[in-house]
């Protein structure tokens, strides 16, 4: 049989579709050997027969025949309407944006409740677990040091080659350290440190938290009566925004060196030289920018990541989907504070 048949409508091929056909004769070559085509083939025709109110009782097939018959009809079915007649593009937008709505809504209800706890938590009458969170401590901080410092590091040495070849050509290398300095403090540091822990840390909340959501651990705090958001969140979130600003300074310091590195060589600064004219270039303002923009980044990615986890479906393919939502999430949420940061900056003159 030619595996294009499949393809074929069933009433091209000669096959009625009234209910006058009462047997169905199948004929083939002695040493045919029945195949998985054959078998799909077959199904197909069988379920056009029932579609119509035709019911054919089968015998005398080939037991591999009946194998195959019975495997294709046990898969799930095709779909029954055509791509044409699915719901118009502007009815997908709809319940895409009804789906959008609803999440946003539920991320707020998120962020509200979180608020709301934090009080409870400067009080001391939180029910968090002082080991979860050092555990928290653990993941955000130490265990991600190696990557912040390599990220941050390329990054430094990348902004001196490019600034050093092109600043070389007008005789001002020295201003290698304020490109470099001012770009990885206000800009560059905060947003891959970000990227980095959401892609690591923000993930890492969604996955743990979907598969307790999928194990119905979740379910059993509430019937403890115990708060998922005070229990679950409140320490992520607040961890997260704490060790951000850090993390932040130690990326700087890497950003910093990677300049150096490069600069060195190539423009023949001293080191003297080349701190002396990061410390005039950068100042004060752009480190409490780069430092605030850091804790909004941490604050934002855990609280992402706990979101996708709380609303991840009851299952393995649901632990990967929110996985990957938290961090595409994320990276928007955080270059879009940044746009929101840089027009305000620029309409206070900073």
């Amino acid at each position: 049989m030619d595996p294009s048949a499949l393809a074929l409508p069933l009433e091209a091929l000669g096959l009625p579709s009234s209910r006058e056909i009462r047997a169905l004769r199948l004929e083939s070559e002695a040493d045919l050997r029945w195949g998985s085509v054959e078998g799909a083939f077959l199904a197909r025709v069988l379920r056009h027969l029932d579609a119509r109110g035709i019911r054919l009782a089968l015998s005398g097939l080939p037991p591999q025949l009946e194998k195959l018959l019975a495997l294709a009809q046990a898969g799930p079915r095709p779909l029954e309407t055509p791509l044409a007649e699915q719901a118009p593009f502007l009815a997908r937008i709809g319940v895409q944006a009804g789906n959008a709505a609803r999440e946003l809504r539920a991320f707020v209800t998120l962020v509200g409740e979180f608020v709301s706890l934090v009080p409870r938590l400067l009080l001391a009458r939180a029910k968090v677990r002082g080991l979860e969170v050092l555990e928290l401590l653990a993941e955000s901080s130490s265990r991600a040091l190696a990557i912040v410092a390599v990220v941050n590091l390329l990054m430094g040495a990348i902004l001196a080659f490019v600034g050093a070849v092109q600043l070389r050509r007008f005789g001002a290398g020295l201003y290698v350290a304020d490109l470099v300095g001012i770009a990885s403090v206000r800009e560059l540091t905060p947003i891959l440190t970000g990227i980095v822990l959401a892609g690591r840390t923000g993930a890492s909340f969604a996955a743990r938290i979907a598969t307790m959501q999928s194990n119905e651990e979740v379910d059993a705090l509430v019937t403890l009566g115990i708060s998922p958001g005070e229990f679950l969140v409140l320490p992520r979130v607040i961890t997260l925004t704490l060790l951000m600003p850090l993390l932040y300074v130690y990326g700087c310091a890497f950003a910093m060196l990677g300049g150096l590195g490069v600069s060195a060589p190539l423009l023949d600064l001293s080191p003297a030289a080349y701190w002396g004219a990061m410390r005039e270039a950068i100042g004060g303002a752009n480190f409490a920018i780069g430092a605030l923009k850091a804790a909004m980044f941490g604050t934002l990615v855990a609280l992402l990541g706990c979101h996708c986890g709380l609303r991840a479906e009851r299952s393995a393919a649901g632990v990967g989907e929110a996985t990957t939502r938290s961090v595409v999430a994320s990276i928007i949420g955080i270059i879009a504070i940044d746009a929101v940061f840089a027009v305000c900056a620029n309409a206070l003159g900073i």
